[in-house]
């Protein structure tokens, strides 16, 4: 399962470009570099091979238009920053679970933590039979 969170700078620059793409829209290694922040312009040669690995990490598929590849995300950031946090807990063994939530819990401000409690009552909502 793909980490974003551990993506490096130009990987995350990457997917910020892909991401801001219109829905269904395909982009190649070119126009991924021209979308790019200016400031951040990176050689050509540079985002293919970054644009390879991200694809390598399956957070990124492609596909094949004649001569050239087309990118695209394989998610939404908030679908792949799920993705992520389930992976972490996943990887905590069940006894220390509790305490990684509990610590990452006291890290959250009250307003985020309002705001867990009312989409934790909303996933439960959909969960209880009818």
């Amino acid at each position: 399962m793909p980490r974003h969170s551990s993506l490096g700078d130009l990987e995350r620059q990457l997917m910020d470009v892909l991401w801001a793409a219109e829905p269904g829209v395909r982009l190649s290694s070119r126009q991924v570099q021209e979308r790019m922040d200016p400031s951040q312009e990176r050689a050509y040669t540079t985002v293919k091979t970054v644009l390879d690995r991200l694809v390598d990490k399956g957070l990124v598929q492609r596909r094949r238009d004649g001569r050239i590849w087309r990118y695209y995300a394989r998610a939404s950031r908030q679908s792949l920053t799920a993705e992520s946090l389930r992976s972490v807990l996943g990887d905590i063994q069940s006894s220390d679970r509790s305490t990684a939530l509990l610590h990452f819990l006291e890290g959250v401000e009250a307003t985020d933590r309002a705001e867990l409690r009312r989409l934790l009552d909303q996933v439960e909502a959909t969960d209880r039979p009818a």
